[in-house]
């Protein structure tokens, strides 16, 4: 079974302790906005970015052909 990316940030965020209230501070945002984007799993690439960076991580975001390669 797949994780989207909404419940792989909860976990995330549950290894880090940090909460999504405190998230968002880090982030400059509302509390609401970042509910409602793990609600809809709707992130870009530089939000996921920001979001590895406020939590002290980074994010890794590649497609891997069948040979491997990553692009």
């Amino acid at each position: 079974m797949k994780l989207t990316m909404g419940e792989k940030l909860r976990i995330l965020l549950k290894r880090k302790n940090v909460t999504i209230v405190e998230l968002s501070r880090r982030l400059g945002t509302t509390n609401q906005n970042m509910a409602n984007k793990l609600k809809r799993d709707n992130f870009s690439v530089k939000e996921l970015e920001n979001i590895a960076k406020a939590l002290d991580c980074e994010f890794e975001g590649y497609f891997v052909d069948k040979n491997g390669d990553k692009v």
